[in-house]
């Protein structure tokens, strides 16, 4: 489990409930574990929890319980859930064992749709923009005291002001391996709860290490865009729904957000095998963009960079 309810009891008598996730709770001073470990229930079926350290062979802090209901989600969790939540496991472990994180556009999804499905769309390759100077061009730098993106020739939408970027020298010339993740699990990740949109790891967005971003300056909530912010972002959420043409995906964590997808729809719906409406409805959504008002400005337009498809990755909820 990832996550556990802490129920105590006040002074007037009352209880008092406290969600934690494990990656929150192995923070929490070593007195405040013990004196909390044993009030943990699960957050599903309300049986009694334990809270497990992180081992030094490489096991990685845990809740869990030997008290759960037969029909508990937490003691039989679907695959998605478990993968999810390994996920967050593996991103989480890189945010407490390295100095800074990759972004590797071009990892491939993992599939979990049946062997033998084809997708009825044309296939997203063909379409996809693969140009390997775009990821470097269109990649921004922000410092920790001074965040100012490129310049880039995003959507005609978008009006670029002229700004200079801070190139990050110092790691171009390392050796120092970086490790890198995909998309997937950096979604993952964060909608089960770890601290990534809240670190100060420095995140790079191009193979060659010339731009790097603090983790909680680029990573940004649907429900947090800005569209004075002027700054292309990592945004992520999930989808609320789309609308009758599937031409807009709406983030179900702000009611006044729209994400166009019209000029990509085909190639979006073959890459991630998307059949219908029903398929966006609760899915994860990460995607590099940015954020701006509409015209009449009553209304926040997040653009997927240079439509590029390497650069947005939904999650589907599984049957």
């Amino acid at each position: 489990m990832l996550d556990a309810i802490c129920e105590l009891e006040t002074e007037d008598h009352l209880t008092a409930r406290t969600t934690y996730s494990v990656f929150k709770f192995q923070q929490l001073s070593d007195d405040d574990i013990e004196r909390l470990r044993q009030w943990l229930i699960c957050p599903a079926c309300g049986g009694k929890a334990y809270f497990r350290k992180a081992s030094k062979d490489g096991k990685a802090a845990c809740f869990g319980s030997r008290y759960h209901q037969a029909d508990c989600i937490e003691f039989k969790p679907s695959a998605q859930k478990s993968r999810e939540e390994q996920d967050a496991i593996e991103v989480h472990q890189q945010l407490v064992d390295a100095d800074a994180l990759m972004i590797d556009f071009s990892r491939k999804p993992r599939r979990h749709s049946p062997a033998n499905k084809v997708p009825t769309a044309p296939s997203a390759s063909k379409t996809a923009p693969t140009s390997k100077s775009s990821s470097i061009s269109e990649s921004s730098a922000i410092s920790e005291s001074s965040p100012v993106p490129v310049a880039s020739s995003m959507d005609a939408q978008v009006q670029e002001s002229k700004t200079d970027y801070q190139v990050n020298t110092a790691a171009c010339t390392t050796e120092k391996r970086v490790p890198s993740q995909g998309l997937e699990k950096l979604l993952h990740s964060l909608l089960r709860g770890t601290d990534l949109a809240k670190s100060d790891l420095w995140v790079y967005t191009d193979s060659e290490r010339k731009y790097r971003w603090r983790a909680k300056n680029l990573f940004v909530n649907f429900a947090d865009a800005d569209p004075l912010d002027n700054k292309p972002h990592m945004y992520w959420g999930t989808i609320s729904h789309t609308d009758p043409t599937m031409s807009w995906l709406n983030p179900a964590d702000s009611k006044d957000i729209g994400i166009p997808i019209d000029g990509i729809k085909q190639s979006l719906l073959a890459q991630f095998e998307i059949e219908d409406k029903r398929c966006f409805e609760g899915a994860g959504l990460i995607l590099f963009g940015k954020c701006f008002w509409n015209k009449e400005k009553t209304r926040k337009i997040i653009q997927l960079w240079n439509n590029d498809l390497q650069r947005i990755f939904i999650s589907k909820l599984e049957d």
